[in-house]
């Protein structure tokens, strides 16, 4: 070849690279989807971090949100003098209130289309014009009138309803007038912040109403809170404010709850709990099945890579030179498939980051941290994909790899008599797996990996949820527990679709690998059904065994990153759904087989012979 400049070199690794993703499309598109789910799926998992107190931020300084809320559950002079002690401080430089909020009972009227709805609510009794603490911000129709009730956008959105419905609270009717967020409470379903007198409380909403609308709602015998929200003088210092007032008042007839910003914004990361590590070790598992495949492919095609090694060597280039066109293909699809899951990623984290719709602003995308982490699994799925496969290549002598001889396998005496005792489909299927072990070890952590998956699955629908609406009512579902469901479909059906992609995968590479073997078992009286499940054995025999190892993975996994009380689901699920993926199994390798043994043995041969 002469000796090439770093230009030329360029050039010929990028035109050797593209011609050969030409000739395989189809492998080139396994790597493409294998990447870009696992990146897609790490990039999400990690991207969740902190997104909640981002959008919490956002929300905050559109609202003029306070540092610190102050909420009573007593009544009494007590509380009335511990209350205007906070307004006083010297660290307090503005306040709002003190204020009520009462604790109801909402219904919403339904129509034709949607049926009633009751759910808690606390209701918040503001001025008709905001101060400066505290400002809810209306992203639809107007603020509170007499008679009109503004809606928390995250309850509104729940309850199905807008502008120009109507609500019943205790009994009495209320115009919508208005939809609005706040940064004064939690995300909805928290809103309530304490419970009556100062107990726990349930899922709730929020509404605000006119301060005499609230006060004649409190004179029904319902439930009063009194609060106050508090804007300091140094906001990173609220932890520390309120830790200073409850050593000073501990008067038990004037118990005050202060929330601090910081402790409000850390709650909106409860609903997003479960989400990241179902996305993150759902990537884990997802690069491993794409490492899976990957391996396959290369694999199958080490003879004809070796051969293209041997002809790059005969013309004079360089082991450098060979191992850059071997792993750059592999490399550059790894990254371009990198690119679209990132580019996934960040068109699709605004959706999981901010279920309730109780928060404004953009979630930020990935960050430079999980780019590279991205990065960093598409990089490993590329080189330990092909790093064998072009070692090999390299390592291959000229005339050699130019011969392209069939891998003798060992002789095995002992197993040639045993499995001469099986049926003849069996027997081919042990004897293929046999002389590939490394590829049936794929076969069974592919299917392992599939069932651990299904078995977190069932754990995840298992778990009874106390629902949103009215005394726990599943009327208003848990978002919290619909958000990790269908997370965890997700992953797993993505997980599932590479599952069979590699199985149908390593099928066909057996098949090809083998087709001098499935043809002289051919001509000694094996039919074209016998060979078809030979090769299917060859892929469910190491399947079984993932299979049934899948079952106790499975439940360790879920051991380890579910809660204490976690419901199992049942056993006999759980060897149903490793039956059913031994069945999947079976199916998608039926395809690829019978068309492998319909190729006519005396072109088999012939090729072989070539």
């Amino acid at each position: 070849m002469g000796e090439l400049t770093a230009m030329g070199s360029f050039v010929l690794v990028v035109r050797l690279v593209l011609a050969d993703v030409r000739r395989h499309r189809a492998q080139a598109a396994m790597l493409l989807l294998a990447v870009t789910v696992a990146t897609a799926t790490m990039a999400l998992g990690l991207s969740l971090r902190g997104v909640s107190e981002a959008l919490y931020e956002q929300t905050r300084a559109a609202t003029a949100g306070p540092d610190v809320v102050a909420l009573s559950g007593d009544t009494g002079p007590a509380v009335t003098s511990a209350l205007a002690s906070l307004a006083d401080d010297p660290e307090v430089i503005a306040h709002h209130g003190p204020y009520r909020i009462v604790y109801a009972d909402l219904t919403t009227h339904g129509s034709g289309r949607s049926p009633a709805v009751a759910s808690g609510v606390v209701v918040h009794g503001f001025a008709e014009t905001p101060g400066t603490v505290n400002r809810p911000l209306v992203t639809s129709g107007g603020w509170v009138r007499p008679g009109g009730a503004v809606v928390e956008r995250g309850f509104a959105e729940a309850l199905g309803i807008g502008v120009g419905d109507r609500v019943t609270i205790a009994g009495r009717s209320y115009l919508v007038v208005g939809i609005a967020v706040t940064a004064a409470t939690s995300i909805y379903p928290w809103a309530a912040q304490i419970g009556p007198y100062g107990g726990p409380s349930d899922s709730s909403g929020l509404v605000w109403l006119t301060r005499s609308d609230a006060r004649t709602l409190a004179g029904r015998d319902l439930p009063v809170t009194t609060a106050m929200d508090l804007k300091l003088r140094d906001p990173a210092a609220a932890e520390a404010f309120v830790e200073a007032f409850s050593d000073a008042h501990r008067d038990p007839a004037a118990r005050v709850n202060l929330h601090t910003w910081q402790f409000m914004a850390t709650q909106d990361t409860v609903i997003l709990r479960n989400s990241q590590p179902i996305l993150v070790v759902g990537s884990w598992l997802l690069g491993f099945l794409a490492v899976t495949g990957v391996a396959a492919l290369a694999a199958g095609r080490a003879v004809e890579q070796t051969r293209r090694a041997g002809l790059l060597k005969a013309v004079g280039a360089t082991p450098g030179l060979i191992a850059t066109v071997l792993v750059t293909e592999y490399l550059a699809l790894a990254l371009v498939g990198d690119a679209v899951g990132l580019a996934i990623a960040r068109l699709t984290v605004p959706g999981i980051a901010s279920p309730t719709a109780s928060r404004i602003g953009d979630a930020a995308g990935p960050g430079g941290a999980t780019v590279a982490a991205a990065t960093v699994l598409a990089v490993t799925v590329a080189v330990l994909s092909t790093l064998r496969p072009a070692l090999r290549a390299m390592r291959t002598a000229t005339v050699t790899a130019l011969a392209a001889a069939a891998h003798q396998p060992r002789h095995r005496p002992l197993l040639t008599a045993l499995s001469a005792l099986l049926p003849t489909p069996l027997l081919l299927g042990l004897r293929l797996t046999a002389r590939r072990p490394g590829r049936a070890v794929l076969q069974a952590c592919s299917t392992a990996t599939t069932v651990i998956a299904t078995v977190a699955l069932l754990t995840v629908y298992s778990q009874k949820e106390r629902g949103y609406g009215l005394n726990g009512s599943s009327v208003l579902p848990n978002l919290r527990g619909e958000l990790d469901r269908r997370l965890m479909l997700a992953v797993t059906i993505l997980l599932i679709a590479l599952a069979v992609v590699n199985t149908v995968t390593l099928t066909w590479t057996t098949a090809m690998e083998a087709r001098a073997n499935m043809a002289v078992a051919r001509t000694l009286g094996a039919t074209p059904g016998q060979i078809a499940a030979g090769l299917s054995a060859a892929q469910v025999l190491p399947a079984l065994l993932g299979a049934m190892a899948g079952v106790p993975l499975g439940i360790g996994v879920c051991g380890l990153f579910s809660a204490r009380n976690t419901i199992m689901p049942p056993v006999s699920w759980m060897l149903a759904a490793a039956l059913v993926t031994l069945l999947v199994t079976a199916a998608f390798t039926a395809l690829p087989a019978r068309l492998a043994a319909r190729r006519p043995v005396a072109r088999a041969l012939s090729a072989e012979a070539a």
